[in-house]
C-alpha cells in the first residue's frame, strides 16, 4: 500500500444546484479482494468526461466525484491473483469516472476485471493517446473489417476530427481503405487530409442530402460517431452487402428510416458498445493498436495538458472546439 495517506484528484462537488471542480486531496481506502490500486501517470478526456464535469446525471448519478474513463499506470498494491505490483495496465470504460471515481486523480481503485496489461509495443502515454476513443474505433473498425474489405470501396467516417473518428481514419489508412470524412469544421480539412482522409465532406452538405428513403450506393462501409441524420444518410447511401458502425448519438439518439437500406441492399447495422464490451475483443484491439495498426506519429497529435488545465479544455470540448486528443499528465 502506498504510504501516502491522501492523493490528487480533479473532483466535482454539487452546490446549490451548481457543479464546481477543483482539486482536492482524497483519502486512500483499503482494498477488496480483487480489487487493484494503480497509481496514475496518464489519462485523457473524453466526451463523458466533459458531461460528468458539469453534473450530467445520465453519466454521474451522484457527487462529489471525480470523472476520468481512461486511466493508464502502474499497479502499488494489489488484492488479485491475476495482476501484481509493478505490472504496468490499462483501464477504459466500464464505470470508470461514471459512478466509479476515474482517472483523473494520482490513484484510482479498480476490479481486476476492468484491467487490461499494457501490450509490450505501447507507452503509458500512447495508450491514453488512444484510450477509450481508440479503443472504440479500434472495434468499429475490427467489426467493420471482418466483412467489408478495402477493395469492396471507401469507408464514410463521421466526427471525424474528434477523438473516435480521427482514429478510425488512421486506422483504416494504416490497412489501407479509402476514407471519406464528413467534418463540420473548414478549418479541420488539413488536419483531416494528414491523418489519411482521402476526401473531405462537410456536415452541412451531408445533412442536407435527398431525403429519399434509399439513396445513390456511395460507401462500402461507414463508422458513425454521431447519430441522428448524418447516421440516416450513412445507411441510407451504403453499397449491397456494406457495414455501419455506430458508437455516438451527440447529433441525435433518433433514426428515421424504412427497413429499405437493410432489406434491398442487404446493409448490416453494428452497435459498438465501449463501456462493456467483452474483455477478449479488448485484449484483441489492444495488441492490434499496438502492432500492425499503430500509427508511428501517434503522441505527435495529441495535446498534453495537466489537472490545472481540464476546466479550460472542457469547456472547448463541451462547445465542440476540441480536436484530435487530450492526454492528461499526473506525473507532476
Amino acid at each position: 500500500m502506498n504510504k501516502q495517506s491522501k492523493y490528487k484528484a480533479f473532483r466535482v462537488e454539487e452546490k446549490d444546484g451548481n457543479y464546481i471542480s477543483s482539486i482536492k486531496e482524497i483519502p486512500f481506502t483499503p482494498l477488496q479482494k480483487g480489487e487493484l490500486l494503480i497509481k496514475v501517470h496518464y489519462s485523457s478526456l473524453n466526451y463523458k468526461d466533459a458531461l460528468s464535469s458539469i453534473g450530467n446525471k445520465g453519466v454521474t448519478r451522484n457527487y462529489p466525484h471525480t470523472p476520468g474513463v481512461d486511466a493508464a499506470g502502474t499497479i502499488v498494491s494489489s488484492e488479485s491473483n491475476k495482476f501484481k505490483v509493478s505490472d504496468q495496465v490499462i483501464v477504459t470504460s466500464y464505470d470508470l469516472g461514471m459512478n466509479t471515481d476515474g482517472g483523473f486523480a494520482q490513484y484510482v481503485k479498480v476490479p481486476e476485471v476492468w484491467v487490461v496489461k499494457l501490450p509490450k509495443n505501447l507507452t503509458l502515454k500512447e495508450a491514453m493517446t488512444i484510450g477509450t476513443a481508440g479503443l472504440t474505433a479500434g472495434m468499429s473498425v475490427l467489426r467493420l473489417s471482418e466483412i467489408v474489405k478495402p477493395e469492396d470501396g471507401p469507408i464514410i467516417v463521421s466526427g471525424a476530427s474528434g477523438g473516435v473518428g480521427s482514429l478510425s481514419i488512421s486506422i483504416l489508412n494504416k490497412l489501407g481503405y479509402k476514407t471519406v470524412a464528413i467534418t463540420g469544421k473548414e478549418s479541420e480539412i488539413e488536419f483531416l487530409k494528414k491523418l489519411g482522409a482521402d476526401e473531405i465532406v462537410l456536415r452541412k452538405d451531408f445533412e442536407t442530402m435527398d431525403k429519399k428513403p434509399i439513396l445513390k450506393s456511395s460507401f462500402a462501409g461507414g463508422i458513425d460517431t454521431v447519430g441522428g441524420v448524418i447516421l440516416e444518410n450513412i445507411i441510407k447511401s451504403t453499397h449491397p452487402m456494406g457495414v455501419v458502425t455506430c458508437c455516438g448519438n451527440v447529433a441525435s439518439p433518433k433514426l428515421d428510416l424504412t427497413v429499405f437500406p437493410f432489406i434491398l441492399r442487404g446493409v448490416t447495422l453494428i452497435g459498438i458498445d465501449s463501456q462493456n464490451y467483452p474483455m477478449t475483443y479488448r485484449e484483441k484491439v489492444w495488441n492490434k493498436l499496438s502492432k500492425e495498426w499503430k500509427n508511428d506519429r501517434l503522441t505527435e497529435a495529441a495535446d498534453e495538458i495537466s489537472l490545472n488545465e481540464l476546466n479550460e479544455k472542457i469547456a472547448l470540448m463541451l462547445k465542440g472546439k476540441l480536436k484530435g486528443r487530450t492526454v492528461v499528465t499526473l506525473d507532476v
